[in-house]
């Protein structure tokens, strides 16, 4: 029995010899941090000052907290917003792609490009397009003797459209990469079998392409969730979470509470919950979608 056991021990200690130095950086970097946000959201004080143990006092300001609650909300609205737009771009964009037509070699390029800039870069661009008065829209328009009647980001439905196309514009070529390495694992026999039977380009869609992209599908889903909920940097440079705080997304209000109010217990506290969150609806994300048949 000790021979036999030699041998798979053996094995399990070259294995976590190889391991060891990932593991090291992942709790140094993940789940050490994770624990010393949770100790530091039980405590009260300002960032550099002595802390003060307070138990759940900031989760239970959190509950009564207008400005919580309305960051969270905004958050999830862009989740409702920016998920399904992303997620049917990129798959467009792909299918376009994917046909082998002349300079489609050209437009993948163009489509993932952006995607290489940094979000500073993304908003300084489009708040550069979007401008009132001096953008590039308004400009162009002034030179064909129109005038724009609306402001980008005076309105909380503008604010959140100027968003929603900058992230667009940013993103949507990485999840068209995706989409455009699964269509290209489905095997053309499928299709020609297809066509054999008479089926049409829709029914080959239906029952052939989605079907073999729902791993992509959920992948793509769940990261754009995640992505989302970290919203900050479009909504900073583009909006400043104005007007009022109609675009301060939860990313947003932390960065407020940690670095304008110093509060480092409550920014934590909220930081916490957000990780839970994210948790939560990715896990569930995950159970659902890959649970439909």
């Amino acid at each position: 029995m000790k021979r036999t056991m030699r041998p798979i021990l053996k094995n399990y200690l070259t294995a976590f010899a190889f391991l060891a130095p990932f593991l090291a950086v992942y709790l140094w970097f993940w789940i050490y941090p994770i624990i010393k946000g949770f100790l530091t959201s039980l405590t009260t004080g300002s960032l550099g000052a002595p802390k003060k143990f307070v138990g759940l006092d900031n989760y239970r300001y959190m509950m009564d907290d207008d400005k919580f609650w309305s960051s969270l909300w905004n958050t999830l609205y862009f989740i409702l917003i920016s998920t399904p737009s992303i997620v049917l771009l990129g798959l467009g964009m792909a299918l376009l792609v994917n046909m082998k037509l002349r300079g489609t070699t050209w437009l993948r390029t163009a489509y993932f490009m952006p995607y290489m800039l940094s979000v500073s870069v993304i908003g300084s661009i489009w708040v550069f397009i979007l401008q009132s008065r001096t953008g590039l829209i308004a400009e162009t328009m002034n030179s064909f003797g129109k005038t724009m009647g609306f402001s980008w980001f005076g309105s909380w439905g503008m604010g959140w459209l100027s968003i929603l196309i900058a992230t667009l514009w940013w993103t949507v070529g990485f999840n068209m990469i995706l989409f455009l390495a699964g269509l290209q694992e489905i095997p053309e026999d499928l299709y020609e079998a297809a066509d054999i039977d008479g089926a049409n380009r829709w029914a080959q869609f239906r029952f052939i392409t989605m079907p073999s992209l729902k791993g992509v599908t959920v992948l793509i889903v769940i990261l754009q969730t995640i992505n989302s909920f970290k919203l900050f940097g479009q909504t900073w440079l583009i909006t400043k979470g104005g007007p009022g705080t109609s675009t301060t997304p939860l990313v947003h209000y932390i960065y407020q509470i940690a670095f304008r109010q110093w509060d480092a217990g409550y920014a934590s506290a909220v930081s916490f919950v957000l990780f839970l969150i994210i948790a939560i609806i990715s896990l569930g994300q995950y159970k659902l979608l890959m649970s439909k048949k």
